[in-house]
């Protein structure tokens, strides 16, 4: 058992990562180093960009690593010279090999936003909301070879509210996840964890995200289009096609009665939504994005562009 600081090597990407390594940098224990992904181009213009986790690396002036890949010894032998006590992974974006993992003396733990086993992978927020799921949560591992495979440390539940969004419950998730990581952390620090190994049977998967699956079938049924949409906001965006243009879809909601159109119609339009037909109910579309156009309101979209009752989207 030790009181004393560790020395933290931290690897993580995106914002979902922020909260987690804020936490570390201003806790009692060393971040002797960041590791992150390398800039990636980004925007209209594909200018090489920073990683959130850079930016916030940099600003504290930690010892910052971008590798294109984790496997090179070179990287390898620059992480060793740390001389890390633990690695902290959130959001990293690559799969630590055994080689690495073993580097430090207290093993590498993730903070993984699924209540493991369930969603492993890179997607767990949005594919949580698309299967219609009551909760979720995050889990810390114990990190093995394997993709989320690793023995459990300590693990959180939430519910997921009805209008919760990919970004509103990836905000509620990286809060607790950072929360949870320093209870972990403390709780290894007194030698009282106890790992229990996931049942990889109950196992289930959340690969990335494909533009091309945010196109709406509007024959699916209301609540099933609901979920598509905020489980694809902010990103890709679900859409649907309208005068040969797409048209992202970022807030709506559905409506319980019956009418007797053709799926994709739009039976009703008022001042801030469009009522479209499902394969069971009605969609109402709020907030919208034409191609090549700004998200706005639909009360400002039907400002310059009318839709008559009757339109057909696809």
């Amino acid at each position: 058992m030790t009181k004393s600081p560790w020395r933290i090597i931290f690897f993580g990407t995106p914002s979902f990562a922020i909260p987690s390594l804020k936490a570390l940098i201003e806790g009692s224990d060393e971040v002797v180093g960041v590791v992150t992904q390398p800039d990636r181009p980004k925007g209209r213009g594909m200018r090489l960009s920073p990683s959130p986790v850079k930016e916030l690396a940099l600003k504290y002036g930690i010892n910052l690593l971008q590798p294109e890949k984790v496997r090179d010894e070179s990287f390898q032998e620059s992480i060793k010279s740390l001389s890390p006590e633990i690695f902290v992974v959130v959001a990293f974006g690559q799969i630590l090999p055994g080689s690495l993992i073993k580097v430090p003396k207290h093993g590498a733990i993730n903070v993984h936003a699924s209540l493991l086993p369930k969603y492993r992978g890179a997607a767990p927020i949005p594919w949580a909301i698309l299967n219609g799921e009551d909760s979720t949560g995050v889990t810390i591992i114990m990190m093995d070879e394997g993709l989320d495979t690793g023995d459990i440390l300590t693990q959180m539940e939430i519910q997921i509210e009805k209008d919760d969004t990919s970004h509103s419950l990836q905000e509620k998730l990286s809060v607790l996840g950072a929360t949870l990581l320093m209870e972990t952390i403390e709780i290894m620090k007194r030698g009282a964890l106890n790992p229990k190994p996931q049942n990889h049977s109950n196992a289930t998967y959340a690969p990335l995200l494909r533009k091309e699956d945010g196109h709406i079938d509007w024959r699916k049924r209301a609540e099933e289009i609901d979920r598509q949409v905020r489980a694809f906001n902010p990103w890709p965006g679900a859409f649907t096609k309208w005068n040969g243009k797409m048209l992202k879809i970022f807030k709506g909601e559905t409506r319980r009665r019956e009418t007797h159109a053709e799926p994709g119609t739009a039976i009703w339009v008022g001042l801030d939504f469009i009522e479209v037909e499902t394969g069971d109910g009605t969609f109402l579309i709020k907030e919208v994005q034409l191609e090549g156009k700004k998200r706005i309101s639909v009360r400002d979209f039907l400002c310059g562009n009318p839709i008559p009752h009757g339109t057909i989207f696809t």
